[in-house]
């Protein structure tokens, strides 16, 4: 049987003694590795037992645990900020950042709603387009129709039609609209009337404006056929009432591809918790509570990589008898203290959450208010 390398007794951490060397140039981490090593193998029994691992074996271990606990931390804290993060750019460490929550997400979402709104925004641009009407045609298709500016093209969802009756006021001074107000009467009984009728010499209240526009649209509204239109299917077109002459009309649209897009432009921005900008921890930073979990979750590993040298060899020969090694049992303690240990820190985790912290102040401000109405009031004698 080859000889198994065991514990020498003591260790020097020097640069490259790890897998990765996340860690090797922080001067913290440097001389806490060889203090983590010597603390597992004697909290595994050496020197009353040998310890079948060597120095790298306890750095690597070492090196692991600390990644676990960043991994763990800013899965965390992308968990409990995504909403806000998404979208935003990748180019910025996050390590040690206070992320301050905001809206950006939630308007990202109401822009959705704001696009089937009219003038209420959107998240995708209005085209425009225009349409040659001729006279005496009602009825047009828009994606066939040679005169419209999108004849062959894809669907679109139609979103304004520029088609409305002509503005009161072009009819302010005209005698046949209908407001029966007598304008030019007025001015002939005053002596005005050799004046231009469109001049109006009587100091008249704005509200006499606004009455007598009101009044031109609703004659028009009753007597004659209104200004509107029919779209069906997002495309055919019919416009009210018959064309008395030949124009262009104005609408905007938006193509249905374009529209129900759901991937938008995010160049460079974070889609998913892959691209969230969190590197390895900084070893220097982590305070003394981070670092007793480490130590603790470093002998974990060193117990689960002992039991698994153990059980390849799993017996050694003594005079006169083979000799069983513990393996299966260090195997079981490693397994079941890892997931004892992840599940401690992501309860101390979840207790840090936004929520919980508001929860926590709340019961604060409740039980700090319950403990003020038991104060006896002073009472002042003058």
């Amino acid at each position: 049987m080859a000889n198994i390398p065991i514990w020498p007794g003591s260790s020097s951490f020097f640069e490259g003694e790890t897998p990765f060397g996340f860690y090797d140039t922080d001067t913290q981490f440097q001389n806490d590795a060889p203090r983590v090593a010597d603390w597992c193998v004697k909290r595994l029994g050496y020197p009353l037992v040998d310890i079948e691992l060597q120095s790298i074996n306890l750095f690597t271990c070492f090196e692991e645990a600390v990644n676990e606990y960043g991994s763990q931390l800013y899965h965390f804290q992308i968990i409990n900020s995504f909403h806000t993060l998404e979208g935003t750019p990748t180019s910025s460490n996050l390590n040690n950042n206070i992320i301050t929550p905001n809206l950006g997400n939630t308007i990202n979402i109401a822009e959705q709603y704001g696009s089937e709104t009219d003038g209420a925004g959107g998240n995708y641009k209005l085209e425009k387009g225009t349409l040659e009407v001729k006279t005496g045609q009602q009825s047009y298709d828009l994606l066939t129709d040679v005169s419209s500016s999108i004849s062959g093209s894809e669907a679109v969802y139609l979103k304004r039609v520029y088609h409305y009756a002509p503005a009161a006021i072009n009819r302010y001074f005209d005698p046949y609209a209908g407001t029966g107000t007598g304008i030019q009467s007025l001015m002939q009984t005053f002596g005005f009337g050799n004046y231009s009728p469109g001049v109006n010499f009587m100091l008249m209240p704005m509200y006499f404006d606004v009455l007598k526009l009101q009044a031109i649209e609703l004659n028009d509204a009753i007597r004659k056929s209104a200004y509107h239109f029919d779209v069906e299917n997002n495309r055919y077109l019919k416009l009210f009432p018959i064309p008395e002459r030949d124009y262009t009309l104005h609408y905007e649209y938006v193509l249905k591809s374009v529209a129900n897009n759901p991937v938008k432009d995010t160049t460079g921005g974070i889609t998913n918790m892959s691209n969230v900008p969190y590197t390895n921890p900084t070893y220097k930073l982590i305070n003394e509570p981070g670092r007793q979990w480490i130590r603790r979750y470093a002998l974990a590993l060193a117990k689960e990589m002992l039991g698994s040298v153990r059980g390849k060899y799993q017996s050694v020969p003594i005079p006169g008898a083979d000799t069983t090694l513990d393996y299966a049992r260090l195997l079981s303690e490693a397994s079941a203290e890892k997931a004892a240990l992840i599940e401690e820190l992501k309860s101390f985790l979840e207790e840090t959450t936004r929520v919980k912290q508001l929860e926590r102040q709340n019961q604060e401000a409740q039980l700090t208010q319950e403990t003020f109405y038991k104060v006896p009031y002073p009472i002042y004698i003058g």
